[in-house]
């Protein structure tokens, strides 16, 4: 397509696509820094938190996720991405409608059926627009989004719930987003699949079964999703419940802790995401390898800081510590998704990267944050409000020197040939 031959609007696009992560990332995470609130308004306990903000949300996410992205791939990814964005931007707005748990739970639901249409289709558009040697780099700036998104869901969702209350940050954030999805569709362009490559894709659909074959046959890719599902379960872990840590145990304000937490996962969770992304690109072009030794060497990186963080007693410097954490639990993404869509066609990258996706979701998503809410119940009768610290202490260490050893065990299986395969 014509238009993509211009470098300016390969990136308009990226960037777009990167705007809208940030919005769906915004309307997911909001809810973690609104949380407490809710608990208190709605009588909730650490469980039901847990399920909202993870296990229900995921559910629903990964189910929806795997016919959004058959549809991505044998129609048009744009109208997939404008239509999910209108939908999640509407059940966020509802969600401050909710009286009980249950409504709110069936809003968080349809949020993730709606979003689930947003990432797929956008990998694989960004796969047509940049070659191999770029893709890691243009993906990990689209997955800059995550933390733009969760800067700007802890900031306004700290300050609006303090001084309006939580009901009135789900509709402020939700309304955007139908303007958004009206100028993603007038002003963005279908690209051509297979552009980027130079090939010619044939436009019959390539079966299920077919995409997942490929996938199950290589086995470097089910290392390199093990792996990365555990960093997600240590990211997501971490990203739902450090608010409520501070929240509980220092008694700091959400408006304060909102700025704290949004300066760390906005601003060095932005350089980790890309940076680790690009060093992939440097490096793999000589040994692919590194697209699995470097996400192993980031989420080992984080441990020593989440005991810091969770451990000390001025909360100022453990906020300070914690801006560094987000720079290392999501350095595994760009180098993942090229990994995946250089070993599968064109026409294959929307559904390989639901089923990556379905993969880091049910694990990451959805065990993390409510496994950390059960284990913290498990633990309030011997440790009241400090059970949320032994918690995290516990489950998130654990995952990290798992999601370890698996890019390792990826390393090992990556040879020249398979990687390129």
């Amino acid at each position: 397509m014509q238009k993509y031959q211009s470098s300016a609007y390969r990136s308009y696009v990226l960037g777009f696509l990167t705007l809208i992560y940030a919005v769906n990332f915004i309307d997911r995470q909001l809810l973690s820094i609104l949380q407490e609130s809710i608990k208190v308004d709605l009588s909730l306990s650490d469980t039901q938190l847990g399920l909202l903000t993870g296990f229900a949300f995921a559910l629903f996410y990964v189910l929806a996720g795997i016919p959004m992205a058959r549809w991505a791939d044998r129609s048009s990814r744009r109208n997939v991405i404008s239509i999910s964005i209108a939908l999640w931007s509407f059940m966020t707005a509802i969600s401050g409608m909710a009286s009980n748990f249950v409504q709110l739970l069936l809003a968080r639901v349809g949020v993730g059926v709606g979003e689930s249409g947003c990432s797929p289709p956008a990998h694989s558009m960004i796969s047509d627009m940049y070659p191999p040697e770029q893709r890691a780099t243009a993906l990990s700036f689209y997955s800059v989004g995550i933390n733009i998104g969760i800067m700007l869901g802890f900031l306004l969702g700290g300050v609006i719930n303090q001084y309006f209350g939580w009901r009135t940050a789900f509709f402020v954030v939700g309304a955007p987003g139908i303007i958004i999805a009206l100028v993603f569709y007038f002003t963005v362009s279908e690209p051509d699949r297979g552009w980027s490559e130079k090939v010619q894709v044939s436009t019959d659909q390539v079966p299920f079964s077919a995409v997942l074959d490929a996938i199950l046959k290589q086995r470097f890719l089910l290392h390199i999703s093990a792996g990365a599902a555990m960093s997600a379960l240590a990211g997501y872990a971490l990203v739902n419940w450090t608010a409520s840590y501070y929240i509980r145990v220092h008694q700091v304000e959400t408006a304060e802790l909102g700025v704290w937490l949004a300066f760390g996962v906005g601003v060095f969770g932005s350089i980790g995401t890309f940076g680790w992304g690009y060093l992939c690109d440097r490096y793999g072009q000589k040994d692919r390898r590194w697209y699995a030794w470097l996400p192993c060497i980031a989420i080992l990186l984080a441990i020593p800081l989440v005991f810091v963080v969770f451990t000390a007693a001025n909360p100022k410097f453990g906020l300070t510590v914690n801006l560094l954490i987000a720079a290392f639990t999501t350095g595994y993404l760009g180098a993942a998704l090229a990994v995946f869509h250089g070993a599968v066609k064109p026409r294959m990258r929307a559904t390989a990267s639901a089923l990556f996706f379905l993969i880091i979701n049910i694990v990451g998503l959805g065990i993390g944050p409510t496994l950390i809410g059960a284990v913290s119940d498990a633990l309030a009768g011997s440790y009241g409000v400090d059970s949320l610290r032994y918690a995290i202490l516990i489950v998130v260490p654990i995952a990290c020197i798992w999601s370890a050893s698996h890019f390792l065990l990826a390393g090992r299986l990556m040879s020249e040939n398979s990687a390129k395969a």
